[in-house]
């Protein structure tokens, strides 16, 4: 396929061939090239007309393959700044070969998240039961989404959250089912399970949000900063000013960052402590954590910063380059106010994570087992614990460095990009098997598509939009969505994860005691 970049280059070709020609003088060669490289210019363009013709409108290769990323004009016929949706920009009848890989086993976690919903499905009433705390409402009809906004959410969550699924209807277009969802953008979960259990209980508003926990019922989605993340700055929980010129870039180029920066420094050469870098006032758990930091008096074996977005900024951010602080042989991951989004870039290194006890967990971290994929940290004695995590890992390297390349790889495979927009499909797909209604756009809402909301975009906030938008469609369909855990199977996989925490406790419980005996 030539775009345009591609023509630009066969016209240059063809201008220095046939000014070579004219130096030389040779009037018959000129016109025989000319002829032969007009030929060949007008066939590839032919050619892809031909490839793409039959099962893409003229609107439809404009809009997935005549677009490439950065040249997308921002026009509009009023000569005002609104800009509106073209019609019929997404095909419906796009042609994939039919997928041969299973999806990753934490897959498995839609259908327990839909659970609460399996057996009388979803009416109307049930998500206008969200509408208390929902930033938005998206509809998706015949392959089009629409969104009621409802109030500003922090910003950019909102913006890059409907961004990442317009960029969901690019990569499998025509093959989403028309729905409708309520979506909060904020931190912690809110959708208690105890108010909706027992028989006069209200069946559960269903709300779509970035994380969970056991407690609740909300059903969890990718969160914004796979297409772009802005840094907020923040006192506590209160949130008090954003800095959009975070150099942390969309998640399919700073995996493959991460992966070059790997690649700098093996395990064995790495410096022997745990590190972490991050904000410690959003939550008593981070502050809790600097008190394991070295000292005059205690070297708890941890190497901990904090990190001040404004000096940063000033710096030019040459401290938070996440491909540069892959150089310790152990990371240490702690929850912010809720789950963090620093937990996938942690685990993308080659380091051994040590994961302080979460309360919450995003789309994919159910999937993970300690001692396998990562080292459990006590939550309410996280210096004893880093102590002993570190001791032990450098005590046996090999061991050390097969849980940190497994925590790595799980997050390079079975998180990489193309896995997300598969598991934002088989949510949704699912999801919308549930509704008892037929979906319509609201008389308010507003249609969404990547030309109108790139072309009001600035800044970091737009480059991370281009850099982030799918440019054609898949050629194969989503992985195969696993099937839901048989009871057994679930609490078998629950036990492993619990006796594999149990275990460690009992060597670090150990570890003390006999610390203790020699002093």
């Amino acid at each position: 396929m030539f775009c345009h970049d591609d023509i630009v280059k066969l016209r240059r070709h063809l201008a220095l061939v046939v000014r070579w020609q004219q130096l030389k003088k040779r009037g018959a060669a000129i016109t025989a090239v000319l002829f032969f490289s007009i030929f060949a210019l007008v066939g590839a363009i032919v050619n892809v007309a031909w490839i793409n013709g039959p099962t893409f409108s003229s609107a439809a290769r404009m809009a997935l393959f005549g677009t490439p990323k950065g040249r997308l004009k921002c026009t509009n016929s009023s000569g005002s700044l609104k800009y509106t949706c073209p019609r019929n920009n997404y095909p419906t009848d796009h042609q994939v070969r039919q997928s041969s890989s299973s999806c990753p086993s934490y897959f498995q976690w839609i259908h327990e998240d839909l659970r609460p919903w399996r057996e009388m499905g979803i009416t109307q009433d049930m998500i206008r039961g969200a509408r208390k705390t929902a930033h938005f409402k998206l509809v998706i009809v015949n392959g089009r989404a629409y969104m009621e906004k409802y109030k500003p959410s922090l910003p950019a969550r909102d913006q890059f959250t409907l961004w990442g699924i317009l960029q969901l209807l690019r990569w499998y277009p025509g093959r989403l089912p028309d729905l409708e969802l309520m979506f909060d953008c904020d931190d912690r979960p809110v959708i208690r399970r105890k108010d909706f259990q027992g028989p006069r209980k209200p069946p559960p508003p269903p709300l779509f949000r970035y994380c969970r926990d056991d407690w609740t019922l909300d059903i969890v989605f990718p969160d914004w900063t796979f297409w772009g993340w802005h840094i907020f700055l923040s006192s506590w929980h209160v949130y008090m000013s954003c800095r959009p010129d975070v150099n942390i870039k969309p998640w399919k180029q700073s995996l493959k960052d991460i992966k070059e920066g790997n690649e700098r420094t093996v395990w064995e050469e790495r410096v022997p402590y745990a590190y972490w870098r991050g904000n410690p006032y959003v939550c008593p758990s981070r502050q809790d954590l600097l008190k394991c930091n070295v000292s005059d008096k205690y070297d708890w074996n941890a190497r901990l910063y904090i990190q001040n977005w404004n000096e940063q900024a000033k710096a030019g951010f040459k401290q938070s380059n996440l491909a540069n602080q892959c150089t310790h042989r152990y990371k240490i991951y702690v929850e912010g106010w809720a789950w963090s989004v620093s937990e996938k870039y942690i685990f993308a290194c080659d380091s051994m994570t040590l994961r302080v006890r979460p309360n919450f967990y995003d789309f994919f971290a159910r999937g993970m087992v300690p001692l396998k994929h990562f080292w459990p940290i006590r939550d309410n004695s996280k210096c004893t614990s880093l102590k002993f995590a570190v001791e032990w890992g450098n005590n046996y390297t090999d061991k050390a460095k097969g849980i940190a390349e497994a925590g790595s790889q799980y997050i390079h495979e079975d998180v990489k990009m193309e896995y997300v927009y598969d598991f934002m499909f088989h949510i949704l797909n699912e999801y919308a098997k549930l509704l008892r209604f037929k979906p319509t756009v609201p008389a308010g809402a507003v249609e969404l598509c990547p030309e109108v909301m790139l072309c009001n975009a600035t800044g970091r906030h737009k480059e991370f939009m281009i850099e982030s938008m799918v440019e054609s469609p898949s050629e194969s369909a989503p992985c195969t969505l696993p099937l839901p855990y048989e009871p057994a199977e679930l609490q078998a996989f629950l036990d492993l994860k619990a006796n594999s925490t149990r275990q460690v406790e009992m060597w670090e419980n150990e570890y003390w005691q006999n610390q203790n005996r020699r002093n």
